[in-house]
């Protein structure tokens, strides 16, 4: 049974006042202001970032067409994707196992994972990372595209080679570690 009592606030303390520096956000992943990108044939969306949120979380929409996904992996934050539409293979600690939309998933800071899309179509995913930073990451290894429609650039050996070699550099940065497997 899960425990829905758990707060991270304690409960002897009040609610804080109102930032009313801070105003509503709300993202369209069509709209032009939103950055883009292709990470490893993917095309991500950066709805929300952390600079939006105080640095609490991000929200990144994901395309993740056949054959796409990341290198397994492992990072110091909270990790949640809303797979929307089509399907995943996630492996997480070297279970895998595949995941239908619509199903929501948690990966708990510090654990091995991977994703991949083995079905032969498009999956779409929202992820969501607390404390937020996954964004700044993507955005710093990442292709810049003009939409999401646009179709992932395809680089040749040299680029991927240098892009691996740029991830590999950056990720303690951004508190991950990319594993040889899972």
């Amino acid at each position: 049974m899960t425990d829905y009592s758990i707060a991270t606030i304690p409960p002897d303390q009040p609610l804080p006042a109102d930032d009313p520096d801070r105003s509503l956000t709300v993202a369209l992943p069509d709209d032009p202001a939103v950055p883009h990108i292709s990470q490893a044939g993917n095309v991500y969306s950066l709805l929300i970032s952390g600079a939006q949120t105080e640095g609490r979380y991000c929200l990144i929409d994901m395309l993740v067409p056949d054959g796409g996904g990341p290198p397994p992996h492992r990072h110091q934050f909270e990790e949640m994707f809303t797979l929307l539409e089509g399907e995943l293979e996630f492996t997480f600690r070297g279970e895998t196992q595949t995941i239908r939309a619509p199903a929501s998933i948690n990966i708990p800071a510090n654990a091995p994972h991977q994703f991949a899309n083995r079905s032969g179509r498009m999956a779409h995913m929202l992820c969501v990372c607390t404390p937020a930073g996954q964004e700044a990451f993507f955005l710093a290894v990442a292709d810049r595209i003009p939409d999401r429609q646009s179709p992932a650039p395809k680089p040749d050996a040299l680029k991927q080679a240098e892009k691996k070699e740029l991830m590999q550099k950056l990720a303690p940065k951004y508190r991950t570690e990319f594993l040889s497997g899972t």
